[in-house]
């Protein structure tokens, strides 16, 4: 009976259900995405202004089987065209997660397949792997509204932590951000839109490193200059100049990404640089990232579809691994809220 790790080429069924996407791919040997179908519940949470997790749990349940179905249908397999399940884990909302963990150990069980528990973090770095020929080692800056960090990606399995926000994450910012200047969930989206539309005239405050022992992503203090500014402008009874603010946070925010990931490559000298999460879809931060290859980087990012949750970053995550020798999970498996980075 030969491994799974060395059968030329792998199928693999990928379930994502971590936050408020209801999410199913099928994807071939970790970079070919046979089906992609993502169950978005954006118009639900929008009213509450940001995700509430029993309606997301609720609304997973509702959507996971016809998603699977669906996914199914769009890349032309059957079960027997499976060579495996993976699934989403950890990290995210707990009950979101265990319906995918669930359902995901239903298959595995009722079509005989190996599981594999696949971490959030992880499947946000294979984003990149998709439709690309990047390879490790490289820089990876990790950006989306649970996580902001810096790792570097030692193989397909392997990543060590550089440096991490030490408050909120950068896509929690914008989210609260955008709900301070009154535009709806989810903020990063509504923030581009309007940051296109003003000018960074406003000077904010950004994090200062003097290196990499003391590196390190702050937030908090953003926010709060931007809730102080919204204060001041209303109590003098001025019109909010949103625009304004929205371009000044957004500038601000990737400022301080790029610095920081340009000092790391100065410092490490790698040169190859990717960028994952939702927030790696900012124009912004493309923009001022692509700026990196006057400096001699090689930059890498996902196609949108694959910044924000998706199913496909998921199965390619568990392509690699599988080819890294992991091993299955059994049917035992549980969900976990936070992962460790590495």
């Amino acid at each position: 009976m030969y491994k799974l790790s060395e059968k030329e080429h792998l199928t693999i069924l990928a379930i994502e259900s971590s936050c408020d996407e209801t999410a199913c791919a099928v994807v071939r040997d970790g970079r070919t995405v046979l089906s992609n179908v993502i169950a978005t519940q954006i118009e639900i949470h929008r009213r509450f202004g940001g995700v509430v997790p029993e309606i997301a749990s609720r609304n997973h349940t509702l959507a996971i089987e016809n998603v699977v179905r669906e996914a199914m249908q769009k890349a032309g397999v059957t079960k027997d065209d499976i060579d495996a399940i993976a699934v989403t884990y950890g990290a995210g909302l707990l009950g979101a997660l265990l319906v995918g963990v669930n359902f995901a150990k239903a298959l595995a069980y009722a079509w005989d397949k190996p599981l594999y528990a696949i971490s959030h973090v992880k499947g946000h770095i294979a984003g990149n792997y998709i439709d690309s020929d990047l390879e490790p080692p490289y820089l990876c800056l990790l950006v989306s509204g649970g996580h902001t960090a810096i790792v570097r990606v030692e193989d397909y399995e392997n990543i060590t932590l550089i440096a991490q926000s030490r408050d909120d994450a950068v896509g929690e910012a914008f989210d609260k951000v955008a709900r301070v200047l009154g535009l709806p969930y989810p903020g990063g989206p509504e923030i581009q839109k309007k940051a296109r539309e003003g000018k960074a005239v406003y000077d904010m405050p950004v994090p200062k490193s003097n290196g990499l022992d003391s590196l390190y992503f702050s937030y908090s203090g953003l926010k709060t200059f931007v809730i102080n500014l919204v204060h001041k402008l209303e109590q003098r009874g001025e019109d909010l100049p949103i625009c304004d603010i929205a371009a000044s946070f957004q500038k601000c925010a990737v400022k301080q990404l790029i610095d920081a990931l340009k000092l790391v490559s100065e410092k490490t000298g790698v040169k190859k640089i990717a960028i994952a999460g939702g927030v790696s879809a900012n124009e912004e931060l493309r923009s001022r990232a692509d700026e990196l290859k006057e400096a001699g980087c090689e930059v890498h990012y996902p196609k949108p579809i694959y910044c924000t949750d998706n199913a496909a970053m998921i199965g390619s995550a568990a392509y690699f691994a599988i080819k890294c020798g992991k091993a299955p999970a059994d049917l035992s498996l549980d969900a976990k809220a936070t992962v460790p980075l590495q």
